[in-house]
């Protein structure tokens, strides 16, 4: 079974509500269950978390799946997208 690329918005999303909670990575890892390491590798964007890791961070930050999955989509896509918006002129 292939595994899922790691989506940068989940990333971001994940460790700004771990900090806007005050918690560690050391103790997020902690509630969610899984190494230091690999809550780092989600992230980061380096690992993309399983559905019941999933389930389990969402569970750790006191949210449903549901409001976790609403705060990654309404993460900024400009912060995500660097590439040029359509239409830009190259400039010299």
């Amino acid at each position: 079974m292939p595994h899922a690329s790691p989506d940068p918005a989940l990333s971001l999303t994940v460790r700004g509500l771990r900090e806007a909670r005050g918690l560690t990575r050391e103790a997020m890892a902690m509630r969610v269950g899984v190494t230091l390491g690999t809550l780092a590798r989600i992230e980061l964007a380096q690992a993309a978390p399983s559905w019941d890791t999933f389930r389990r961070i969402a569970c750790a930050l006191e949210l449903s799946i549901s409001e976790l999955s609403l705060a990654i989509e309404a993460t900024e896509p400009a912060t995500l997208d660097r590439s040029p918006s359509i239409g830009a002129r190259n400039r010299p």
